[in-house]
């Protein structure tokens, strides 16, 4: 039992084996490709999609924490990079596995928000998620990237809104600590500060309005609830590049329960190590780092 300021999370449930796997050279990057958009946006269609793999991209520039890979046979740990971020996709469960993304200043706009849509990047014969999967189940549709970081230009809001981006959130998780510490990252952001987010789900079996759930969706494609919700934000000051990343970098690092009674609950209140988020999820974060300064930076809890 974790227990800080006056919230408990029971993270003993989803304790799982860490895997650590130190890398002293860099990681390799793979793109793949991305979604479509319906009959009438071909403009938009084309500024969404991408070319075949290519070797670089912003959104994993601090590593690939799965070794994921855009192989479809990878099909619980299949890599989808857009210009807008990068994730892992799990078949089975209907999710992300997690979602990583560059944040500055140049993304933030005031575009309004697009609708919710399944993605057809998807290979074929994979089911892919509807917005009528979610409806009546109690749980919002959660971004893992938000729509008000991907804001500035029309392809970039419609990439947040692909059903690939969401995932099962209460409505107090969604709309409250987690908002919060959205909207904080996003003010970092528009004071000149970069940051490379990541986030996802991890356990199983959340709480919404209908009472506690571990699937929702349609009985031949269920789509997984978490347990909890983690997110891990490297800050770097105005001016900075990665090669300044070094231990006095700011990493901020939560995770929280998937449940009612939190909306007023302050995001501080859920914070964590990076190391603690591993041990969770099995992944390896800030694996392109130096190991001294990685494990310096994975130790630590933010308290700013």
């Amino acid at each position: 039992m974790q227990k800080r300021g006056n919230t408990m999370l029971n993270l003993n449930s989803m304790l799982k084996p860490r895997k650590r796997l130190k890398r002293a050279i860099s990681v390799g990057l793979v793109l793949s490709l991305a979604g479509s958009l319906a009959a009438g946006c071909a403009q938009l269609v084309a500024q969404v999609l991408l070319p075949a793999p290519t070797l670089d991209s912003a959104h994993l520039a601090l590593g690939n924490p799965s070794e994921a890979t855009a192989e479809t046979r990878n099909e619980n740990n299949y890599l989808i990079v857009r210009p807008q971020y990068a994730l892992s996709y799990n078949r089975s469960k209907n999710i992300a596995n997690w979602v990583s993304w560059q944040l500055d200043a140049s993304w933030l706009g005031r575009l309004p928000r697009s609708p919710f849509m399944p993605d057809p990047s998807l290979p074929q014969g994979w089911y892919r998620v509807t917005p009528n999967d979610y409806t009546g189940s109690g749980f919002d549709r959660g971004h893992l990237v938000p729509a008000a970081d991907r804001n500035a230009r029309p392809e970039d809001s419609q990439s947040v809104f692909w059903m690939t981006n969401i995932f099962p959130q209460s409505p107090d998780n969604n709309q409250g600590p987690w908002e919060e510490l959205e909207s904080y990252c996003r003010t970092l952001a528009r004071q000149g500060h970069t940051l490379y987010i990541i986030a996802g789900g991890a356990g199983e079996g959340g709480t919404a309005r209908n009472g506690p759930r571990t699937t929702i969706g349609r009985a031949g494609n269920p789509i997984s609830v978490p347990a909890a919700t983690w997110k891990i934000a490297v800050v770097l000051n105005p001016g900075q590049t990665l090669e300044d990343i070094g231990t006095d970098t700011r990493v901020i690092t939560v995770i929280m329960p998937n449940d009612m009674g939190i909306k007023d609950k302050d995001w501080r209140d859920y914070r964590e190590s990076v190391d603690t988020i591993e041990t969770i999820t099995g992944y390896d974060f800030l694996a392109v780092l130096p190991d001294e300064i990685e494990e310096f930076l994975e130790a630590k809890i933010d308290s700013r």
